[in-house]
């Protein structure tokens, strides 16, 4: 955390984080703040501050409440976990009904029609919406 700098410094710091390969999230409010918020990985405005500083940022915090900036980080962590759920829910089903409905299991009896396999293919896409829902409840 760096504070009371001026807008070349605010500027360099973020732009040496990144050199160094990490991701920077930047908050600011003013006019001084913009080309470091327009610079960081994640520019966030304090919705009382200047339209240069919000029209810079990528999130605007509506309240101008800081201890939101937790908030968006554990949005973030979800958001992230949710996808990976969901792509593991889809790459799973697609890796058993895809040789299914392909016959696989043909040669023992087992055929799964193309209504079924519609079917199950709907059921797999409101699984995955359903699972994305619950991120309002994280």
């Amino acid at each position: 955390m760096h504070a009371e700098l001026l807008p070349q410094d605010k500027e360099r710091i973020v732009k040496e984080y990144q050199e160094r390969g990490l991701k920077v999230m930047m908050v600011g409010d003013g006019v001084n703040d913009a080309p470091s918020l327009a610079r960081a990985d994640v520019g966030v405005a304090i919705g009382a501050g200047t339209d240069v500083a919000i029209d810079s940022a990528d999130i605007i915090l509506v309240r101008s409440d800081p201890a939101d900036i937790l908030h968006i980080l554990n949005l973030a962590k979800n958001t992230a976990r949710k996808m990976r759920q969901n792509l593991a829910w889809g790459a799973g089903y697609n890796f058993v009904a895809i040789p299914l409905a392909a016959g696989i299991l043909a040669p023992w009896g087992f055929i799964l029609s193309p209504a079924v396999g519609a079917i199950l293919m709907s059921l797999s896409t409101i699984i995955v919406a359903i699972n994305a829902m619950t991120l309002k409840m994280d």
